[in-house]
């Protein structure tokens, strides 16, 4: 049960993180393009990559750590769900290069910053 309420406190977080990014770049860039579940999905990326990395290789996180980090943190950060609806959106709105773009372009770029990720968490 503790591991629950470990994930809770960190899905918590990252939600919340996702909601106050989100909402930045949503105020800075006004397009038909997703750019604030972008950003948020390509950044938890290359975060979840440097943390199971880097705790692997050093050992320095406890389950514990790794539940609230990975699971929990970067589980509520990142989010599927809103990158499925805005590309349904997007292709309802007939934006169907930009739906494209952004499926293609989240894919890509989130398995290049996973590996970034991996890359930043070996150099230490």
């Amino acid at each position: 049960m503790k591991a629950v309420w470990i994930i809770f406190l960190g899905g918590g977080l990252g939600s919340v993180c996702r909601y106050l990014v989100n909402r930045w770049v949503t105020g800075i860039v006004t397009s038909a393009f997703p750019y604030g579940t972008f950003l948020v999905n390509i950044t938890g990326c290359f975060l979840i990559g440097f943390l199971v990395f880097y705790s692997a290789k050093f050992g320095t996180y406890s389950l514990n750590w790794r539940l609230f980090l990975v699971t929990g943190i970067c589980g509520g950060y990142t989010t599927f769900s809103s990158f499925s609806f805005e590309n349904v959106q997007l292709i309802s709105d007939h934006q169907l290069f930009t739906a494209i773009l952004y499926a293609f372009g989240s894919i890509v770029l989130g398995f290049l910053a996973t590996y970034m990720g991996i890359l930043t968490a070996r150099s230490f």
